[in-house]
């Protein structure tokens, strides 16, 4: 009897098993952090040096969409923009084909959040659940395992899977119905971008007044002008250590990619009706830094666009290869 219980839950699992989508900076240390808490984890990337890099890091990776899919209880996407969430989801041989019926989709990137609603509908459909659980915390947090997840769905959903986002997070956040998630999300980044472009404004007129940018930020650290982009992420090289300013701004949020979160944010401003100026002016500078070659690179790199004159030539960078 014993042994016929064994078998029956070596076949049917533990509900623990995980197909990961996007083995990128936050992707590979979320898998990771999945893996050290128990879950048993594989892993997908359309890189083939992303592959190669999970795979050294000790994750079960796969070269295809289906065999990471197929038999697991979750599925965990974090993908950059939300026509790479959709390809996944609805190609030939992708999630919605292929993954086992009751399975439960964990979308952990940042896109639109009507693009949320209407693949959880379609979920439904094929006998899923699509929740929308972008996550907050940037590369550090993703190491750690402190991710913020803020999650769109049903309150049953949500504590259903809760356990599987405690295992790559601290704070978990029931926003609402499908696509709320999406929506925190925009409005933590738009928040994000506007106040990185004003630190890096900030420390470029200090300096070029003569003021210490060390002292300043010290200063900003436990004033009014205190942010996540003053205490954690400065913008100026040498402030702080293990940001992405102090490695030649490599390693971080990319500017690609906080401009298309501006993007989208303003186009959910748009559909409520809603002011968006301040994003428009932050996007705008990201964009030209992305037009001048810098798309990869780390968005605090608005920094050294604004302390020379808007032209990156006359920072020194390297563009990105």
């Amino acid at each position: 009897m014993f042994k016929q219980l064994a078998r029956a839950t070596r076949a049917f699992g533990t509900n623990n098993r995980v197909g990961v989508f996007g083995l990128g900076n936050m992707g590979l240390p979320m898998a990771l952090n999945l893996q050290k808490n128990g879950y048993e984890v594989k892993g997908y990337d359309v890189s083939p040096a992303g592959l190669e890099r999970a795979a050294a890091a000790g994750i079960k990776v796969s070269d295809c969409y289906k065999s990471t899919a197929q038999d697991v209880d979750y599925i965990v996407t974090a993908l950059p923009v939300t026509a790479h969430v959709d390809e996944t989801l609805h190609r030939e041989g992708g999630i919605f084909e292929v993954a086992n019926k009751g399975t439960y989709i964990c979308d952990a990137s940042t896109i639109s959040p009507d693009a949320s609603v209407r693949f959880g509908t379609k979920a439904k459909e094929v006998g899923m659940t699509f929740l929308d659980t972008p996550m907050s915390g940037g590369i550090n947090g993703a190491k750690a395992g402190t991710l913020t997840f803020m999650v769109g769905g049903t309150e049953a959903d949500k504590d259903a899977v809760t356990p599987l986002l405690k295992g790559m997070g601290k704070n978990i956040f029931h926003c609402g119905p499908s696509g709320t998630g999406g929506v925190a999300k925009l409005t933590n980044n738009l928040i994000l971008g506007i106040s990185m472009v004003a630190t890096a404004e900030a420390m470029a007129i200090g300096e070029k007044l003569g003021a210490d940018p060390k002292v300043l930020t010290n200063i900003w650290a436990v004033s009014t002008a205190r942010c996540h982009s003053v205490d954690a992420y400065s913008p100026r090289p040498d402030v702080l250590p293990n940001v992405p300013s102090s490695n030649n701004y490599d390693g971080g949020f990319a500017v690609a990619l906080i401009r298309k979160d501006l993007g989208l944010a303003m186009d959910a401003a748009k559909v409520a009706n809603a002011e968006y100026g301040l994003t428009q002016n932050a996007f705008d500078y990201y964009a030209e830094i992305e037009k001048q070659g810098y798309a990869k690179k780390d968005f605090s790199i608005v920094y050294q666009y604004l302390m020379n004159h808007n032209d990156m030539a006359q920072s020194g960078i390297k563009k990105p290869e």
